[in-house]
């Protein structure tokens, strides 16, 4: 009851403070708002882009092996030339791996045989990709599908003429229809639509199949090269459930040396890359982000912090009278302090709620304007809330001590 009753008179006189000195107080907490916000905002863009990251993770597989010719990252230097005397994975390595390698529940050599213009009757879409795959792309890769069906083995083996298309393809060839059934032409061929991939949107990676078109490798191996480097060929694994990446991924570096001849202490002529390269990648640069708006936030919450202690001291001085007369009247000096602490620290959470409000309003924003969706977790929001509470407590604290400690004779004769 007593905490109950301190809470309200100190309310009443962060709400007074408020009140008969509008701009003041409003210019004071300023300096919590800016920090609060700044701390917020940041720590809401990373896990923004941490989520996006996962999404990415989630389509390529967090057990999967991507064996190309080039490294994603490199520890120090990079060696581009030694790179660039590596073959590209080819279909005897794809071929070798299926046979020989005991991790793997899925493996597909996979191109990218680059963009064009896709055409059916009047319709036109620009900039498709058209990607060309074994018939395990289904087990390394996640996706569901809108309509239709993944190729069958035999469409496979015999390079059939069939097409899987994104759904943005299809929604601009075939508004209204899947297309399912329909035949367009790719590479000069025409091909029969079984399947259309669901909307994915784009994410942090930019991996989306939403403007792909995806035949069977077989089916581009009769028209290019399949194999030839421009086409970016790679082989996907997909490790079994249970087994550790790292053990997936020692297993594949001993095939493909064995594969390659490699002798032992002469270096790797391809690379393993895996998704946990890059998100390890972007982890550091997410630390330093943190770090960084970590400490704006910091100097922009000790600036609004020596605001509130400047308001309290005023309090104090404008009240000193009111305390000398509480102190008469047998109030200890504890309940003094407290009762100006509790003000002190409703000031700063007022403060920090204008924070959190504009950290909202901006992601509202950014949603309405440019379709971003931008997280507020709750623990982000209850940060929001500790910060204001502790730069509360260290705003308010000498204050509060300073005006449990007047002497209530003084106190009372002054005006």
């Amino acid at each position: 009851m007593l905490f109950l009753k301190l809470f309200r008179e100190s309310f009443l006189f962060a709400y007074d403070a408020l009140r008969q000195n509008k701009l003041r107080t409003l210019l004071s907490l300023l300096g919590v708002t800016i920090g609060i916000f700044t701390i917020i905002a940041v720590y809401s863009a990373v896990d923004t882009l941490r989520d996006n990251l996962q999404k990415s993770v989630n389509k390529l597989g967090n057990n999967s092996v991507y064996v190309q010719k080039w490294p994603w990252v490199s520890e120090g230097e990079f060696p581009w030339w030694k790179y660039m005397q590596r073959p590209v994975p080819k279909l005897h390595d794809f071929e070798e791996l299926q046979r020989r390698s005991q991790s793997a529940i899925g493996i597909s050599y996979e191109i990218t045989v680059g963009s064009r213009t896709i055409k059916y009757e009047s319709h036109t879409v620009d900039g498709v990709e058209i990607d060309a795959v074994t018939q395990d792309h289904n087990k390394t890769w996640n996706f569901d599908f809108q309509d239709g069906r993944y190729f069958s083995d035999i469409e496979s083996r015999t390079g059939a003429p069939v097409a899987i298309i994104g759904y943005d393809v299809a929604d601009n060839l075939f508004p209204g229809n899947t297309g399912v059934g329909k035949q367009i032409k790719v590479m000069g061929k025409y091909v029969t639509i079984i399947g259309v991939f669901a909307k994915e949107g784009d994410d942090m990676l930019g991996i989306s199949d939403d403007k792909s078109v995806t035949v069977p490798l077989n089916f581009a191996h009769n028209i290019i090269d399949v194999q030839a480097e421009k086409y970016n060929p790679q082989i996907v694994v997909r490790g079994k459930d249970g087994i550790p990446l790292e053990e997936v991924e020692g297993d594949l570096r001993g095939v493909m040396r064995s594969i390659r001849s490699l002798r032992p202490g002469q270096e790797d002529n391809f690379a393993l890359n895996e998704i946990t390269m890059l998100s390890n990648q972007l982890d550091k640069v997410f630390v330093v982000i943190n770090i960084a708006g970590l400490f704006i936030g910091i100097f922009s919450v000790l600036v609004g912090g020596f605001g509130i202690a400047n308001i309290m001291f005023v309090s104090v001085r404008e009240r000193t009278n009111i305390i000398g007369i509480q102190k008469s009247l047998g109030a200890k000096n504890y309940f003094i302090l407290l009762q100006f602490l509790i003000e002190s620290i409703i000031l700063c959470l007022l403060g920090g709620l204008m924070g959190l409000a504009m950290v909202y309003g901006g992601t509202l924003i950014l949603k309405w304007t440019n379709d971003i969706t931008v997280v507020l977790y709750l623990r982000n929001i209850l940060k929001g809330i500790g910060w204001s509470v502790g730069i509360g407590i260290i705003a308010g604290i000498l204050p509060a001590w300073f005006a449990s400690r007047l002497d209530p004779v003084e106190a009372i004769r002054s005006n």
